[in-house]
């Protein structure tokens, strides 16, 4: 099966709203967190640990071949959302390389639709007997504080030498098609939860984004 390296599932390619000006779904929408056909079953969670500002969180660690590159939040208000994207895709990519939809880590980070969506896309991959590897790098990430409370969140990510990988025989696939292809551009919108985790509640993304080049 030929697909795009870290496809976008067919939800999320959308064209891009103004999430940011948005106060977050509806209650529908939020579902009160439950995942249909995604909460049966049991899973070790991954071990917590205490992180600088005190929130144990899920321990990722990726192989070797998932480069993840990241630019440094440039202050120090937008770091805690900024950092908490970076562990939210961390978290997916983990969930995908683990082969695994009900991963406690990527509930962690996502709730609402975007945990819905979150989920549809590691099965994809699961079904179609796929991994990721390569490296994939986010930039021009930019936080607006809403009204509400809430964040919106937009970046570029740039997966012109990121892969796909059969999960049985580790082959890795011929990446995308075309340079246009391999930048995506995301939109996301975050709440913070209990604990003080920014967790992401909404998505869109388009792939093949002139913006992002």
């Amino acid at each position: 099966m030929t697909r795009s390296p870290r496809l976008v599932a067919a939800a999320l390619a959308a064209s891009v709203a103004l999430l940011l000006s948005a106060c977050g779904g509806s209650d529908a929408d939020k579902d009160n967190g439950k995942i249909a056909g995604a909460d049966s079953g049991t899973e070790k969670s991954p071990s917590p640990f205490a992180s600088a500002d005190g929130i144990d969180r899920p321990e990722i660690k990726l192989p070797k071949d998932d480069k993840l590159l990241f630019e440094e939040p440039g202050d120090a208000k937008e770091a805690s959302v900024l950092n908490d994207n970076r562990e939210f895709i961390r978290a997916t990519d983990d969930a995908i390389i683990r082969g695994n939809p009900k991963s406690s880590a990527l509930r962690f980070y996502a709730k609402g639709e975007a945990l819905k969506v979150s989920v549809d896309w590691v099965q994809q991959f699961v079904d179609a007997g796929q991994s990721v590897s390569g490296t994939v790098r986010y930039y021009n990430r930019k936080v607006t504080f809403l009204k509400d409370g809430s964040a919106g969140l937009t970046y570029c990510g740039d997966e012109s030498k990121a892969y796909n990988k059969d999960r049985k025989t580790g082959k890795r696939s011929d990446g995308v098609t075309s340079s246009s292809d391999a930048y995506v551009f995301y939109n996301l919108h975050l709440e913070k939860d209990s604990k003080g985790v920014w967790q992401t509640e909404q998505m869109l993304s388009k792939r093949g984004s002139q913006q992002c080049r």
